[in-house]
């Protein structure tokens, strides 16, 4: 299983996020992902560069309490519930959590 690590150090704010987890999750693409929500799912299920469609990652979130600090609970929870899985969104991702 591929991991990836997602840095809380990186950014500071979602546009921060989504330019991180556009560079751990695509490559060689010759077009801009969307920033938001259901981009960052679609990122998640893979085809872009990375990992293939439907391969299962390990996302291993580091720095996490700065994320938390810098996005708000709410919406690290929201990034949780999506990586997760919690709406049967068809991809299989582990989180690991390094605070």
């Amino acid at each position: 299983m591929k991991t990836f690590i997602l840095d809380g150090n990186n950014f500071t704010d979602m546009e921060g996020f989504y330019n991180e987890i556009n560079k751990l999750l695509t490559k060689n693409l010759h077009w801009k992902t969307g920033h938001n929500l259901n981009a960052f799912n679609d990122l998640l299920r893979g085809g872009f560069g990375v990992h293939e469609y439907n391969e299962p990652i390990t996302i291993r979130w580091i720095n996490f309490n700065k994320s938390k600090e810098a996005l708000g609970d709410e919406m690290v929870l929201i990034l949780l519930e999506i990586m997760l899985d919690c709406d049967d969104s068809d991809h299989d991702v582990k989180v690991e959590i390094v605070r």
